[in-house]
């Protein structure tokens, strides 16, 4: 499975059209790919600059850092004071940087507490068997007050709601093989999660400040959504006053992490992108 998921994400490296040329003041210059993480490498970039106005960064950590294409803008933002770790040190395009090699599903970060003050991590829990495991370990090497910033692919817009009606898989996951994980056809993707089980991760590892972003909304749903727009708001008032009012499973703590769910950025976002900060004073 993680050679076949090296190979994968090479060939993303190597292939995509158009490469684009990132200068970091204190390295050669990196010829990183113009490709579909441009945009939530940028949201990512800039959750992390307006967190810098009240938590200054100087040094974080990014995981499943791949060419490196995140990490050199993070560089030339906040400074060189720059880790990376991934199940492997061969993606990586950036010369001077070290990659710190683990298998994030049977091992944990080998950094110490309250090590980094940003911690990202784009395009990676949908590959792991046990996440939550990992956000906890994000939260242990942040430092108080430290911002953790995440993506992954977003099935709850209405694309993938629809495709998951007809065919029962969302949007960038699909059937795989059983028994032979080294032919995983979805290029590992392995955990869809949505909006809601990662903010209740978020929050159980000790996370405050949990908020939804996304990429770019995708134009197609944006369409879609002038039909489905109604029936989701009636249909999801109903569910709403069922959970509370019966099932008695929605509170002041979850309802707006539930509202969410139904907004019209997670309808016809792209990539949904986390952004929660570690409590200064940690109980």
């Amino acid at each position: 499975f993680l050679k076949y998921l090296q190979f994968f994400r090479l060939r993303k490296c190597q292939n995509s059209p158009s490469p684009t040329l990132l200068v970091s003041p204190s390295t050669n210059p990196v010829r990183l790919p113009l490709m579909s993480l441009v945009k939530i490498h940028q949201k990512a970039l800039e959750l992390a600059t307006e967190h810098h106005k009240s938590h200054p960064i100087e040094t974080f950590l990014d995981i499943g850092a791949g060419c490196g294409e995140l990490v050199q803008l993070l560089r030339a933002k906040f400074g060189n004071k720059s880790s990376v770790c991934d199940y492997t040190d061969e993606l990586m395009r950036i010369e001077d940087q070290k990659v710190d090699k683990a298998d994030l599903n049977t091992e944990g970060l080998a950094y110490p507490d309250n090590t980094f003050d940003l911690v990202t991590t784009t395009e990676v829990i949908e590959h792991l068997e046990h996440y939550r495991e990992t956000l906890r370990e994000i939260f242990r090497v942040l430092k108080p007050g430290g911002l953790c910033v995440l993506s992954t692919p977003n099935i709850l817009n209405i694309n993938s709601r629809l495709r998951f009606i007809w065919f029962g898989y969302w949007n960038l996951f699909g059937p795989l093989p059983v028994r032979n994980s080294a032919l995983y056809s979805t290029g590992g993707h392995i955990n869809p999660v949505s909006y809601f089980y990662i903010a209740h991760s978020l929050m159980d590892a000790g996370f405050d400040d949990v908020r939804p972003h996304i990429d770019k909304p995708q134009r197609s749903g944006v369409f879609k959504l002038l039909f489905f727009w109604l029936p989701i708001k009636l249909f999801g008032a109903r569910a709403w006053s069922r959970e509370v009012n019966r099932f008695k499973t929605i509170d002041k703590d979850n309802a707006p992490i539930v509202k969410a769910m139904n907004s019209t950025d997670l309808l016809t976002g792209r990539t949904i992108i986390t952004s929660s900060v570690k409590p200064k004073q940690v109980m």
